[in-house]
């Protein structure tokens, strides 16, 4: 499924760079998926999936009773080239159902023994999840997308529990070409942990307030797996060799000489991307130029010209001092500043320690306003900082600190407020 219609575009915050010492710069990159109907040439790729459902006693009821439900909803959408599999856990992994072809058959079996699947003991969540991705592994499709949902609505506190050992193992994964997606449910899970896995997994998170829109988040993502027209896009930097790039939006980072590279995962008809990299250059010589390179690549091979060069010229001081700024990269690095700064300051509520959360807030406030001007957009997230560091100034209800993260996260991913991919509106 080649697609040669991605789009790449590429800004810098400024033009000038000093020539006395190391100059930060701002880049803004954005990536366009194309439209469903360029794909013509050939069907969606096959999908690949595993349904991971936490059936610990949190989740009795009501709540395991919608994620069946959400399972149902979702196999349904499958065509019998597309498999699935099912893995519940407690205490106990059980592989409800092993990895099937999407028959109408194995669709009308999983369904009888999902019925069956009841609440019960305790939260093994690395192991049921590590299961899950394994029945994806053993099936791997090569030309589709692989993808392993594990829904949760409590702590990982049974087998691994550590979230860096969790989050290493969703990056191993990743490279194995098996995705990670997590949805948290309720009050009580770690939005941390389940966000660290999405992130180093190439997947996405997502947190569930009200255990009746269980069904709408699975099966959207689920939707959006259907709907995937580019594979494991990747951004790569090539910068200086005395240059440090780093990525401050949650994606996937590898350092490859001098070449950093970042995972953008699949992406969906029309969806919109955004990165924010932050480049460290070196000092150089008045009136020469230094610059970097931007180039895509996914899984199926994108034109050589996928490409986009920046450049920057070294000056004095006071052209330093006085040149324009790119807004438009102004406005995506506080955005993603003010994202980073709102998780660290649910963070300090949660623990108590209110006074800095406040001042996680402020600074950030303070350091988009030394830039913002008069931008309507720069001063109105301000003012929403200034607004969450006095909310913040007392203990927070757990709800009201996911949303925040969970919103805060969504924003540095360019993702909707609801966690789901963002496109461009047809025209």
């Amino acid at each position: 499924m080649p697609c040669t219609t991605l789009k790449l575009s590429a800004r810098s915050d400024r033009r000038f760079i000093r020539s006395t010492y190391r100059s930060n710069r701002f880049i803004l990159a954005e990536v366009v998926a194309p439209h469903a109907h360029e794909q013509t040439e050939r069907k969606r790729p096959p999908v690949n999936l595993a349904f991971v459902l936490d059936r610990s006693g949190s989740m009795s009821g009501e709540k395991i009773r919608l994620a069946k439900q959400a399972v149902e909803y979702s196999i349904a959408r499958l065509q019998s080239d597309d498999r699935f599999s099912i893995v519940t856990y407690d205490d106990v992994i059980d592989v409800v159902v092993a990895s099937t072809t999407a028959t109408a058959q194995a669709r009308q079996d999983a369904l009888a023994r999902l019925a069956t699947v009841d609440a019960r003991n305790q939260t093994n969540l690395g192991g049921g999840w590590l299961r899950g991705a394994e029945q994806v592994a053993l099936n791997l499709a090569h030309e589709g997308v692989n993808r392993t949902l594990l829904l949760t609505d409590g702590l990982a506190n049974v087998g691994i529990t550590d979230r860096d050992e969790l989050a290493r193992h969703a990056a191993e994964l990743r490279t194995r070409g098996v995705a990670t997606t997590t949805f948290g449910v309720g009050t009580d899970f770690d939005e941390v942990l389940l966000q660290a896995m999405a992130t180093a997994g190439g997947g996405n998170f997502y947190y569930i307030a009200d255990a009746r829109s269980i069904a709408d988040y699975v099966t959207s993502e689920v939707g959006e797996a259907l709907d995937v027209v580019a594979r494991e896009v990747t951004l790569e930097i090539t910068a200086p060799e005395a240059a440090s790039v780093e990525s401050l939006s949650p994606f996937p980072v590898e350092r490859r000489a001098a070449r950093t590279v970042i995972s953008l995962g699949s992406m969906v008809a029309e969806q919109v991307v955004q990165v924010v990299l932050r480049l460290n250059l070196p000092l150089g010589e008045l009136g020469r130029e230094t610059g970097a390179v931007l180039a895509l690549g996914d899984s199926d091979g994108l034109p050589d010209n996928a490409t986009q060069t920046l450049s920057w010229e070294y000056a004095d001081s006071k052209s330093n001092d006085l040149q324009e700024r790119d807004a438009e990269v102004d406005r995506a690095v506080a955005r993603v500043f003010a994202a980073r700064a709102r998780q660290d300051a649910t963070r300090f509520n949660r623990a108590g320690d209110f006074p800095q959360a406040q001042a996680a807030l402020h600074a950030v406030a303070k350091r988009i306003r030394s830039y913002a001007g008069r931008d309507p957009e720069m001063r109105a997230l301000i003012a929403e900082l200034e607004l969450d560091a006095s909310t913040l100034a007392a203990p927070m209800p757990a709800a009201a600190l996911k949303e925040m993260h969970f919103r805060s996260y969504a924003s540095a991913k360019m993702r909707m407020a609801d966690g789901k991919a963002f496109r461009r509106t047809s025209s």
